[in-house]
């Protein structure tokens, strides 16, 4: 990519598909990073609630970090020089997370961030714990290092997330998702609405990787951070690409400081 662009990849695909192909197909395409969906391991399938059983088979095939699964997403970052935002079920005790990790081109994990705020109103996260911080992460690209955060689907729709990654001078938010972004029969757009409001508030660039129909609704897009639509898909399966101006937004995070620092005491 050239000086100064961060060209992201989204992975708008079903759980199975050929990890290592499509890695591949991004890093051809010339992206820094790849991003997959929410809860990858298992495609954020469900199980009964009603039955113990379905739950406890559910829980049972959450994934260990350094178990095969996750050494796919390594393998292949390291294989075709790419960045990749892997996600899974991450087994843990007493309870599973809803767990993205961001994996450098060197195979090497930097970043591993639990969902904070889980869906704990329903399956499959009610059978899940929550996560409790957020990081960043300076990440190695050919456009030079890029402070990167994570969210996970539902953390996009709280402040103290977003916060916490502004006090820690993140510039680009990636975001996995398993939800309606456009066609939401109740509230249409407002979520993607809702990325391109936070974006402006926080002066971040922000990306969504989601899931395409018919499970969710596809729509993946990239934010720049005075929210304006940098790519997006349409509901149909495959890659969406977009460019994040790196010199711009750190143009725009300087003159727009007020917006990412703390209210002054005498206010």
């Amino acid at each position: 990519m050239t000086a100064n662009r961060l060209r992201i990849a989204l992975a708008q695909i079903m759980a199975g598909a050929d990890i290592d192909a499509l890695v591949g197909r991004a890093a051809g395409e010339g992206a820094d990073v790849i991003v997959f969906p929410e809860m990858f391991s298992n495609g954020y399938a469900g199980f009964d609630p009603a039955d113990p059983a379905a739950r406890a088979a559910w829980v049972a095939a959450a994934e260990p970090l350094d178990d095969a699964f996750v050494g796919r997403f390594r393998d292949a970052a390291r294989r075709h020089g790419i960045a990749v935002v892997a996600t899974l079920l991450e087994r843990a005790a007493p309870k599973p997370f809803n767990a993205a990790l961001l994996i450098d081109a060197a195979g090497d994990i930097v970043l591993h961030q639990r969902k904070r705020h889980i869906c704990f109103f329903g399956p499959p996260e009610e059978a899940c714990a929550a996560g409790e911080r957020s990081a960043v992460a300076r990440l190695r690209t050919a456009a030079g290092e890029v402070a990167i955060g994570l969210m996970i689907c539902m953390d996009r729709e709280y402040p103290d997330v977003a916060a916490d990654l502004v006090q820690q001078g993140a510039e680009v938010v990636l975001i996995p998702n398993s939800c309606p972004l456009h066609d939401d029969p109740d509230i249409g757009d407002v979520r993607l609405c809702g990325l391109r409001a936070m974006a402006f508030e926080t002066v971040m660039a922000m990306a969504v990787a989601n899931y395409p129909a018919p499970k969710d609704d596809g729509h993946s897009a990239i934010v720049d951070p005075l929210g304006r639509i940098v790519a997006m898909g349409d509901a149909a399966p495959g890659l969406v690409f977009g460019d994040i101006d790196l010199a711009a937004l750190r143009r725009l995070q300087e003159s727009e400081w007020f917006r990412r620092a703390p209210m002054p005491a005498d206010r």
